[in-house]
């Protein structure tokens, strides 16, 4: 009702931009609307999940300080996972993956809890400290603020796709005031393929929301300032780019291990909620940098040059400065426990994913490269250099975006000087990883599922086509107990050469056609004798509603036949797809797709 009432408001101005304001201006129009709400969106995620770590920190005082970091996460996924259960309804679709699988398969429908359920987790979850980032629950809000105001607005399939892309854009950018990464991201991560003419609106949309950010939130993740690179560190620039994808590997490949551990007890169960939350909290209390997203208490210490304050509050923090190696240590199973702690924080119940946990794994490793090298004494490598250029080659390997990766760390470290060195690291760092993993930690699932989101021009316009729009009822049924003469009337008045044989029941017994009974037709003698179900036979193969119009397709060709019978899994007899239906919906949409 409340849809309708919406609708029914909207009427007049949808009448009035048809006769007044072109498509492509309006379609401007919405990119800045989605720019504008994704924007209001991402700021308001940053400034309640800083302000609430803020408090958190001065509830507790400093000796008892590592406790608290180590209890604070579980409450946090408690209490997500309270939200998810009883307000969600145990559905909260944590993560890209189900946004890249509507975008490619489901004509870009987005539910509109998404626009409120990334939010209210994300915050319960980092901002008590979960080991997880806000960039896929802001991508995926901003995807449904696109996606809804697309469907009110009564924009096309197509748009809605645009718009869709136009929002997880929108809110990349406003987290990290860095627009261009945002359309890369959208295109790189989300929409996988998108016509050249589609990058206006993006832009639009992220430069909007980039101003929003500005204009409501001045904070930065993280400040770097350089103004140039050394000639002699190439080759530990190309060096570094095969580590950062072995690790890329194994953090994708350790992801994804605990997603299918964790996928064994589905829904709320209170013994995983507590021992991922009591395994998150000894995890920090044994490596504290592990505590929420890490860009303040990591990544900016890094670029800072004060590694050392990594070690506060940690067990290694009795040594202080005196001995190097033990914050190497620290810095190593910190660095190798990032993708532990936040398997562990999402599949425990909570909301975040593995963007952040990505940039702040891979400032650990440059940083750990760059020192490695300095203490052998060969060549004095800039640290921070490093730093920013592990967050780029893991970024890149892990979520198969190298352009993202350059652009983002560019933008968002004022280190545009490092863009020979970015492009060398990404470029290795994408290239071995995607021959270890040739899918991202966002598409790697849905292709085990056997959903291939990279599949060709071809194969996603055939896998737009609804199965169920396309079954033709228009066959004539004939009963089992039918005789040969009543075959021969229904011949004579009817337009297929394809009859199903269903029984009282609506069960499928058999098929008939033309060419199977043509020498019979003529044996007058038998057209009171001969039954129906002496004369059917088993069709060549069987469709299923759930098929898709790919597997349709395929299976009429396997057989030769130009009808295929659909019944349910029960056998129930629901029509017939044929090949002429399936190409001329195909046409279709290839025609549309040309003129959008």
């Amino acid at each position: 009702m409340a849809q309708k009432r919406i609708y029914r408001l909207l009427n007049p101005f949808l009448l009035w931009r048809l006769r007044h304001v072109s498509e492509r201006v309006y379609v401007v129009w919405l990119a800045v609307l989605v720019g504008v709400l994704a924007g209001l969106a991402a700021v308001l995620l940053k400034t309640v999940i800083h302000w609430q770590q803020h408090r958190l920190a001065a509830a507790v005082t400093e000796p008892n300080r590592v406790f608290a970091l180590s209890i604070y996460p579980v409450i946090g996924i408690t209490l997500t996972a309270l939200v998810t259960k009883y307000l969600l309804g145990g559905n909260l679709g944590r993560g890209i993956g189900p946004i890249i699988y509507s975008a490619a398969r489901e004509n870009a429908v987005v539910p509109r809890s998404k626009l409120y359920s990334q939010l209210v987790t994300a915050f319960l979850t980092v901002s008590f400290g979960g080991s997880a980032g806000t960039e896929a629950p802001i991508s995926v809000t901003g995807a449904a603020i696109g996606s809804n105001a697309a469907r009110v607005l009564r924009a096309g399939r197509r748009r809605r796709r645009l718009l869709t892309g136009c929002g997880a854009a929108a809110g990349v950018a406003a987290i990290f005031n860095a627009p261009i990464a945002g359309v890369l991201f959208a295109v790189e991560a989300i929409l996988l393929e998108l016509p050249a003419q589609y990058f206006i609106p993006l832009l639009i949309s992220s430069a909007t929301a980039t101003v929003v950010s500005k204009a409501l939130y001045a904070g930065q993740p993280f400040t770097l300032i350089t103004n140039s690179w050394v000639l002699n560190t190439v080759p530990f620039y190309a060096l570094l780019g095969p580590i950062t994808a072995l690790f890329s590997v194994y953090m994708i490949r350790t992801y994804h291990w605990f997603d299918h551990f964790v996928e064994r007890w589905p829904g709320l169960r209170w013994q995983k909620v507590l021992a991922g939350g009591a395994a998150l909290g000894l995890l920090i209390f044994l490596f504290p940098p592990l505590y929420g997203e890490g860009y303040t208490t990591v990544v900016q210490k890094l670029l800072d040059g004060h590694a050392q304050d990594l070690t506060d509050d940690s067990l290694f923090s009795v040594y202080g400065d005196n001995n190097v190696w033990w914050l190497l240590v620290l810095v190593f199973f910190t660095m190798m426990m990032k993708v532990v702690a936040t398997s562990i924080t999402v599949g425990a119940g909570g909301n975040g994913g593995m963007f952040g946990s990505s940039l702040v794994a891979g400032a650990l490793c440059g940083f750990l490269f760059a020192r490695l090298v300095n203490l052998t004494g060969l060549v004095a490598l800039p640290e921070v250099h490093f730093v920013v250029l592990g967050m780029a080659g893991v970024l890149a390997g892990v979520v198969h975006a190298p352009l993202t990766a350059i652009f983002l760390i560019a933008e968002i470290t004022g280190g545009y000087a490092l863009f020979v060195p970015l492009m060398l690291v990404t470029s290795f760092s994408y290239l071995i990883t995607k021959h270890f993993e040739p899918y991202s930690v966002y598409t790697r699932k849905l292709t085990l599922k056997g959903v291939d989101v990279y599949a060709n021009r071809d194969q996603d316009l055939l896998s737009r086509l609804d199965l169920h729009r396309l079954i033709d009822t228009n066959f004539q049924p004939l009963r089992p107990g039918a005789t040969l003469g009543e075959l021969v009337e229904v011949f004579r008045h009817a337009h297929r050469d394809v009859f199903p044989v269903v029984g009282k029941s609506g069960l499928l017994r058999g098929i008939i056609t033309l060419d199977m009974v043509r020498d019979t037709l003529f044996d007058g003698a038998h057209y009171t004798t001969t039954r129906v179900r002496e004369l059917m036979q088993p069709p060549p193969a069987l469709i299923h509603p759930a098929d898709t119009a790919e597997h349709a397709l395929a299976l009429l060709e396997r057989t030769a036949t130009s009808a295929l019978p659909v019944c349910d899994t029960d056998g129930l007899y629901l029509g017939f797809i044929t090949k002429n239906v399936i190409l001329a919906r195909y046409r279709r949409e290839l025609i549309e797709e040309g003129q959008a």
